[in-house]
């Protein structure tokens, strides 16, 4: 009886040790054939190639057609379609402007136009015109190639309306409205009196 359990439990042993061996197989074959149209996929790109024995127009008409815009053929069409257009540029231009004036942002400084004005720091040259000042601006900058400090200066007349500023003070003036042909500055503050 133990010869006929033992040969009992080596063939149970020996189906489920098979069953068990098949199911990695399995797993691997049907792995292997979701590998396989991969290969398959890549082949299809070869014939991609004929694609581009088609002409520009040709081309176009393709990718028109692809992304689902279709041409106006007629003259209704077209006149329609610049309707649709044109009433959609208005549109979005009366938002704009509605977006402007409720900010604020359209309405430039009454003094200087749009964007921010510059400023500038300066030492006063001349201050014996009635309400203006020469303001020297000193520039150092490093040359690009050399790398030497290049020191330059400019020199820009400023209003000064209460004719506060003296020769030698060093001043800051902000850019504004053209004010004579060669005034487009205007004194800010003096930062320091001369001496």
């Amino acid at each position: 009886m133990a010869d006929q359990e033992n040969p009992e439990t080596t063939p149970d042993a020996e189906p489920t040790a098979a069953e068990e061996a098949p199911a990695p197989e399995a797993a691997e074959e049907q792995t292997a054939p979701a590998e396989a149209p991969a290969p398959e996929a890549a082949a299809p790109a070869p014939s991609e190639p004929q694609a581009p024995q088609l002409t520009p127009q040709e081309r176009r008409v393709a990718a028109r057609a692809k992304r689902g815009r279709r041409r106006a053929s007629s003259p209704e069409e077209r006149l329609e379609m610049r309707k649709a257009k044109a009433t959609a540029r208005s549109r979005r231009r009366q938002q704009e402007r509605a977006k402007k004036t409720t900010k604020g942002e359209g309405t430039p400084p009454a003094e200087h136009g749009t964007g921010s004005p510059q400023v500038r720091m300066g030492k006063v040259v001349s201050d014996k015109a009635d309400k203006t000042i020469t303001v020297r601006i000193d520039i150092a900058k490093r040359h690009r190639r050399y790398r030497k400090i290049v020191r330059s200066s400019s020199t820009l007349h400023a209003h000064d309306e209460a004719n506060s500023a003296n020769q030698g003070d060093l001043v800051r003036v902000v850019e504004c409205r053209p004010m004579s042909r060669t005034k487009r500055w205007r004194l800010v503050e003096i930062l320091e009196r001369a001496k």
